[in-house]
């Protein structure tokens, strides 16, 4: 499943609980269940274009018109959705302003809802995912891979510009995140075959305990340099690539372009051996 739709599932099933905790409307209870239950059908299909959901847009509206004098958690709840639906699902160049719209509409209409509480906290994460979308659709194959100059977990230089003549891959991985420890087998294979050949990986690690990421490091022979700051997903640079969702990789070659991205398996092997073989050094 997309993991933007299944963050899109998590809040079907937080509607689902709410929905199970208030039985004094029959009506609004069974049009939140149908709901509910057509939102995580086609999110567990992978449905991810807006046209999937125009029906479910307008269910959320009609729900909202019929009930938009009980200020409840419940209902201010499909708003929230709603908003989710536009940020993770829908296309057109206003679906950002069409989230924060629903957001402020649940500050006015449901003020004292546990959705209102967190409103400009949900304000400030949807502004910051349309930054990071605007970041990613410049980092095409092809155009320069943002520069840095950083320092390593045991204090040496990292840059872009500091791997002239290899192909690098840049890793957008965390200890926590189970795709990219299961994906660690390949690249590491990867390295092992191409190191000498002149390839190189930086890692970029998203997790906030340096403890963790240290050991596991030592327990799997992670020998290429690693960049954390403790941030999670306010890593510098993830930020500065507009990274939202791990593993993310760019394959960069060695005049900083980026050759591909987000490559698995022997699709991530493949590249390197074509990028070595073409000498994009």
């Amino acid at each position: 499943m997309n993991t933007r739709i299944f963050k899109l599932l998590m809040g079907c099933l937080l509607l689902l609980r709410l929905t199970a905790q208030a039985q004094d409307d029959s009506a609004l209870n069974t049009a939140m269940q149908d709901f509910v239950s057509q939102l995580r059908d086609r999110a567990s299909a992978d449905k991810h274009d807006e046209k999937d959901y125009a029906d479910l847009f307008q269910k959320a509206d009609d729900m909202l018109a019929q009930h938009k004098d009980q200020k409840t958690d419940q209902v201010a709840q499909i708003l929230l959705i709603k908003a989710e639906i536009y940020v993770e699902i829908a296309t057109n160049a206003d679906r950002f302003d069409h989230a924060i719209a629903a957001i402020e509409q649940i500050k006015k209409d449901f003020p004292e809802t546990k959705q209102a509480k967190h409103a400009d906290e949900i304000i400030t994460s949807f502004k910051g995912a349309q930054e990071s979308e605007k970041i990613q659709a410049a980092l095409a194959v092809g155009a320069p891979a943002p520069e840095f100059n950083e320092k390593d977990v045991a204090g040496n230089a990292i840059s872009v510009p500091g791997h002239k003549s290899k192909v690098v891959l840049i890793d957008f991985w965390a200890t926590w995140c189970g795709p990219c420890r299961a994906e660690f087998p390949n690249v590491k294979k990867t390295y092992a075959a191409y190191h000498d050949k002149g390839f190189d990986i930086i890692g970029v690690s998203l997790d906030d305990d340096k403890s963790k990421l240290d050991d596991y490091m030592k327990e799997n022979g992670v020998t290429w340099p690693q960049f954390f700051d403790g941030q999670k997903w306010n890593n510098k640079l993830a930020v500065k690539y507009g990274i939202r969702s791990i593993p993310a990789t760019f394959l960069v070659d060695g005049n900083g372009k980026i050759l591909g991205r987000d490559l698995r398996g022997e699709a991530l092997s493949d590249a390197v051996s074509k990028a070595l073989a073409k000498g994009n050094l």
